[in-house]
């Protein structure tokens, strides 16, 4: 009976243990300071401005939760295949950088619940106008893609164009060029980012096809174990939709186009 209370008593020690530091969000709040990791790159959720300010559909979500929690946001700018090692080793609360949701980055990390739905749209060369109407007609040693290193642009194009030619690079933009210079034959990104890309960036050498040929989920992403924080993060989502604070951020950067006037 002893050895059977020992071990009650243990485990409620442990227990308490663990409800002390409940994890990202609870810290957050302890310090006053929510750090969010974010390669600000991705039109329209997250990227820098004229006068080097961090931007964005994703950064105004962040700020709208920063303020129901109380605390200051702190973005922490992060190369985007360096991010998730660089939330497990702490340098920041969580991962907020239009992360999809994958089932492989899912082993690594815990996701909220999808602050949107995005997929894979493509940006091809204007002489291949007609010619490619779809990623299939891409899957041919004679074409060229690219996209953004570690992203799941990357994954779909060496997935399901494997048999085109593939050079990734660093961010967005140097790929985008790579098309409107000639150096390769389709770009391959989100859909928020292309349909403003192609203006943007196309200097009149790009067609969009403007169907999106993947389902992917964007997500915050946390350690592994960190329920409570994704019960609370979760819980904001839902509030939000229904306050009407989400539609309202939504349109601001999907149904007008006055912060491009902001862009480099």
């Amino acid at each position: 009976m002893k050895k059977f209370l020992a071990t009650l008593l243990f485990s409620a020690c442990a227990l308490t243990g663990l409800g002390a530091n409940a994890g990202a969000i609870d810290d957050a709040v302890k310090s006053g300071t929510l750090r969010v990791g974010m390669d600000p790159t991705y039109m329209p959720f997250e990227m820098t401005n004229k006068r080097g300010e961090i931007i964005g559909f994703e950064v105004d979500l962040l700020k709208s939760m920063a303020k129901a929690m109380g605390v200051k946001l702190e973005l922490v700018s992060t190369s985007y295949d360096g991010i998730i090692p660089a939330l497990l080793t702490g340098k920041f609360d969580m991962i907020g950088s239009g992360m999809t949701l994958t089932q492989e980055r899912n082993l690594r990390l815990n996701f909220s619940e999808p602050f949107i739905v995005v997929g894979q749209t493509l940006l091809i060369r204007k002489e291949l106008e007609g010619k490619i109407k779809s990623y299939k007609d891409l899957n041919d040693p004679q074409y060229r893609i690219t996209s953004k290193i570690g992203t799941t642009g990357e994954m779909v194009a060496k997935k399901l164009i494997s048999q085109a030619k593939y050079n990734g690079f660093d961010n967005e933009q140097e790929a985008v060029m790579d098309v409107v210079n000639g150096k390769a034959d389709a770009f391959i990104y989100d859909a928020p980012y292309n349909v403003v890309a192609v203006n943007k960036a196309g200097a009149g050498k790009l067609v969009y096809l403007e169907q999106p040929f993947t389902y992917e989920p964007l997500a915050f992403g946390l350690k592994k174990g960190d329920y409570d924080s994704l019960n609370w993060i979760n819980n904001y989502l839902h509030q939000i939709r229904e306050d009407g604070t989400y539609e309202r951020i939504h349109a601001k950067w999907f149904k007008n186009t006055d912060w491009l006037k902001d862009m480099e």
